[in-house]
């Protein structure tokens, strides 16, 4: 075992919430800025001034379970260096990557001969790609093999790509299932749901099936059923979408360590290499840090994640802002601005290389005002909504409702099919395409305070829901807010929010579309109307969140990664022809 290195960094206090206010502000390091630092201290001033004349509301308490304990997460490995970081005063162990760990991946993958990459959807396409690049530096033999079923589109893509058929890296799925040692079940989830026990059937006894989403445990779960016990079940979750992957491994190759961090799960092990595998196929991702979770604790949180700030909650945030924008007189090109673009550019930005609180910092007294008044209104309508759909998604609610929703993609029992349909021809989203159309090289956008307000709410309210439920602060943090600012907000930014919600992952889709109108309407119903009726800002919300102990955790994390800006170009070859189609 290699020997677990302590990592200095400041700790926070334990943690609090609005749900669990803490009883003193700390006087540890919040956010990007010193304790110390004259501009923190004149933020702080500036808020318990505010505080102190400001008239306080009651807080909506929204009910909640205590603070779940974190399970331990603690892990061996004979291979890698194990670190041990603190993150608001709980101890978390990771393993830093980086490709002068590339030489380690032979000992990682011992016994393993070929991987087989099983799909080629949104994780396929850069998982097989970066594998296959990061085993040929260090001149291994493992092959690194895709497995497409008969007749699929994508196999004029995976050669595109450099897979074949001649050398044996291109074959049939159960094929390849049936050959590989480490199979890497990344068809989507609604097809992993209907199609395991043949997946399961193929595959070798002691051989390991690795997966990137806990979604089959889910399903697994709801049907009172679990793997078989002749294989060990792994999990390498990047916390981000396959391009980005791809995207960041390519520019690592010039900044060592660039990448998307990922999570890592051993839910089963049959032979005592799961750990090792799983860590060496992250480190081969090229993932800049990798911490553990459970598969449980991965599908809730992923599932969780995609429904509010990744993709759904700022989908509906968006939608409810630009019509509120242009109802009371802004032009439609300036809404456009003040919501996509201002969220997907400066703020994600800003949060990205310096946290949520320089947001609120980077504001003069006005914009402080009215960031405020958004936040205050905001944080309980997107709380509501974020704990109902954390609930559906651990009861197995949710997962059923893709499973169903997949089945309905296709003809059967004499009705028709409906495969999901485009979301990108409504007004707002042709003024986005003016927009980017005219957009200036680099331009991020404006700040605008009251979508900062909002923004940054539901970023909050997620972060409590999580914590809450008992999710270490490394998930918490990359399913929350790394994710969203780091990979996909620039897709975003590049090509639109709906852009995002018609071509990414087959569930995160149908969550978007499900949960979106949930966010609009009870943002529209709730926090604008509150707004509207001069109701008075909650000062003791406010002053959590300034003294929330994740800024520090973030902070922590942030230092753990290089800092490298995602490149997204419009005519990126990383990305899937099918994704180009549509220009929102």
């Amino acid at each position: 075992m290699a020997a677990a290195a302590p990592t200095s960094f400041s700790t926070a206090s334990a943690s609090t919430g609005p749900l669990n206010p803490p009883t003193k502000a700390p006087a540890a390091s919040v956010g990007f800025l010193s304790s110390s630092s004259p501009s923190l201290k004149a933020l702080r001033s500036s808020a318990c001034s505010r505080a102190a004349s400001g008239s306080a509301a009651a807080a909506r308490m929204v009910s909640a379970p205590a603070i779940k304990p974190q399970e331990s997460l603690d892990f061996q490995t004979s291979v890698f260096n194990k670190e041990k970081v603190n993150l608001a005063g709980h101890e978390e162990y990771i393993v830093r990557g980086g490709r002068n760990l590339f030489k380690l991946l032979p000992d990682a993958f011992k016994g393993i001969k070929q991987i087989g990459v099983i799909g080629w959807g949104s994780q396929g396409p850069a998982q097989a790609q970066n594998l296959r690049d990061s085993l040929a530096e260090v001149n291994s033999d493992i092959v690194v093999k895709i497995g497409l079923r008969k007749g699929s589109r994508s196999f004029a893509e995976a050669r595109a790509a450099g897979f074949t058929e001649e050398s044996g890296t291109l074959g049939d799925i159960y094929q390849t299932i049936s050959g590989s040692d480490l199979v890497l079940l990344l068809i989507s989830d609604s097809a992993q749901a209907d199609n395991y026990e043949k997946v399961f059937s193929h595959m070798k006894p002691n051989s390991i099936l690795g997966l990137s989403h806990g979604f089959l445990l889910g399903h697994l779960q709801s049907v009172g059923l679990d793997f078989p016990k002749n294989i060990s079940v792994i999990a390498v979750c990047p916390k981000g979408m396959g391009p980005s992957v791809r995207r960041l491994y390519v520019q690592g190759k010039e900044v060592n360590g660039a990448g998307i961090n990922s999570s890592f799960a051993v839910h089963q092990d049959v032979d005592g290499r799961a750990t090792d595998v799983a860590l060496g196929w992250s480190v081969a991702l090229g993932s800049p840090f990798t911490f553990a979770t459970s598969l449980e604790q991965e599908y809730k949180s992923d599932i969780f994640g995609e429904r509010g700030i990744l993709l759904g909650a700022v989908h509906g945030v968006v939608e409810c802002l630009f019509r509120r924008y242009t109802e009371n007189g802004m032009s439609e090109d300036l809404a456009y601005k003040n919501t996509v673009e201002s969220i997907t550019g400066t703020i994600s930005k800003t949060i990205s290389t310096k946290g949520m609180l320089a947001v609120y910092n980077a504001l003069d007294a006005q914009g402080k005002k009215d960031f405020e008044t958004a936040y205050s209104a905001s944080y309980y309508p997107c709380m509501d909504i974020l704990y109902e759909c954390y609930e559906d998604v651990a009861s197995g609610s949710e997962i059923r409702s893709v499973v169903l929703a997949g089945r309905r993609f296709y003809e059967k029992e004499g009705l028709p099919a409906f495969p999901m349909g485009k979301i990108d021809q409504t007004r707002m989203w042709k003024v986005g395409e003016r927009v980017r159309a005219q957009r200036p090289a680099g331009d991020l956008g404006p700040l605008y305070p009251f979508t900062a307000g909002v923004f940054v709410a539901l970023m909050m309210a997620q972060i409590e829901i999580l914590r809450k439920k008992g999710h270490s602060y490394s998930e918490i943090i990359n399913e929350s807010v790394i994710e969203s600012v780091d990979s996909l907000n620039p897709f975003m930014h590049a090509r639109g929010v709906s852009f995002m919600v018609d071509n990414c992952s087959t569930t995160a889709r149908l969550g978007s579309r499900k949960w979106a109108p949930r966010f609009d309407y009870i943002l529209t119903q709730q926090a604008l109307v509150a707004v509207d009726s001069g109701s008075p800002i909650n000062q003791d919300l406010l002053s959590n969140f300034l003294s929330d102990p994740v800024h520090g955790a973030i902070e922590v994390c942030a230092q753990l990664r290089p800092t490298v800006d995602i490149s997204v170009p419009a005519d990126a070859d990383f990305v899937r022809p099918e994704l180009r189609q549509s220009g929102n």
